[in-house]
């Protein structure tokens, strides 16, 4: 079952609930916003969740599929009869037409034969995988409480169901470096998933991590060495025809407070520095190629051209790219042009 790469997806959180394990990095009341009974996993009534999904059906507009995803916990972690409770108060929206389907997100070591036979007769169109490495070390020393095996069989079992596979990974976790990072990257691959999220480190607040940071036995990534590793796995990804449909989590109230982020490489827009460092580096070699060739002067002008949807992306924030390219071949002006004909991670020089 593919689905359209933007669909609308209606969130309905269940924070922290059905988590067997409490992980070094995790605290989701920081995550999602929640707090209160929401913090401790209360279970949505049927009430709030038909709220929400008619809240965001009034602005379904001409999105083409529409999705009601179970964020924030682990999902077939519950019991039984609140999967099946949950699964019932959206099914009735998939069969009028409103909704397409159902998405949720669990950890690998809750895929069996037994739940997939208890969700099996609804439509659930996506399941995630929290995998976040495939490095027993990182697992161990990030509490997960699952195994690389775990994650292995869990793909298996769902290769065989109708529905989309995504897999989460995490990047600068306790024990583990660029060098596992890539490697789990390629695990991953090995598994052909459909789509993957990747997740830098943060240092949250009321996170057994935060105790290790503010003891000094953990040591955050920089925002630079961030992007600088999420480029490396983006473009592995993307060289394998696996889609990466996010970097980072979500900006939110919460997460832009310094009370909740500690420390770590959060940035509200971290997906776009990503992007602007891919295309700063392919215009680099691309210019350094052309000057070259041509021995053009320092008062000449480059002209970039790039996909329409990459334009701010080419700037940069407040426009660095333009400014460190100026400064590294001596040009006095870069015009941009667009075309919508390129790739969007491809430049043109002139």
């Amino acid at each position: 079952m593919k689905t359209p790469r933007k669909p609308l997806i209606i969130p309905i959180f269940i924070p922290h609930f059905g988590c067997p394990h409490q992980c070094i990095f995790c605290n989701q009341q920081s995550i999602t916003g929640a707090s209160g009974s929401d913090a401790s996993g209360a279970i949505p009534s049927e009430t709030e969740i038909h709220s929400i999904i008619h809240q965001y059906l009034e602005f379904k507009k001409d999105r083409s599929w529409t999705e009601v995803s179970f964020f924030g916990g682990n999902f077939l972690g519950l019991a039984p009869a609140n999967i099946v409770g949950l699964l019932d108060q959206v099914a009735p929206f998939v069969a009028s037409g409103q909704i397409n389907g159902i998405r949720f997100s669990t950890r690998p070591d809750t895929i069996d034969k037994n739940r997939l036979d208890l969700i099996r007769p609804y439509p659930v169109s996506t399941v995630e995988l929290g995998v976040q490495s495939m490095n027993a070390r990182v697992l161990n020393q990030s509490h997960r409480g699952h195994t690389a095996k775990d994650t292995l069989s869990a793909v298996a079992l769902l290769k065989k169901e109708n529905c989309q596979i995504g897999l989460q990974m995490m990047t600068g976790l306790p024990g583990d470096n660029d060098t596992l990072c890539l490697e789990t990257a390629r695990q991953i691959i090995g598994l052909k998933p459909d789509f993957v999220r990747i997740y830098p480190t943060l240092v949250l607040a009321g996170s057994p991590l935060a105790v290790a940071y503010k003891a000094g036995k953990y040591r955050p990534q920089s925002l630079e060495a961030s992007v600088d590793l999420l480029k490396k796995l983006y473009l592995l990804f993307q060289e394998n025809q696996i889609e990466v449909i996010r970097m980072g989590l979500q900006a939110s109230e919460s997460l832009d407070d310094p009370a909740t982020v500690l420390a770590g490489p959060y940035h509200p827009a971290l997906g776009h520095l990503v992007f602007s460092k891919i295309l700063l580096d392919t215009a680099i070699e691309k210019i350094r190629k052309k000057t070259a060739s041509a021995k053009k002067t320092a008062n000449d002008t480059v002209t970039l051209t790039v996909h329409p949807k990459s334009l701010s992306r080419m700037q940069g924030l407040n426009k660095t790219n333009l400014d460190i390219l100026k400064q590294l071949f001596g040009v006095q002006h870069i015009d941009l042009k667009t075309d919508t004909a390129l790739d969007k991670d491809a430049v043109r020089v002139n």
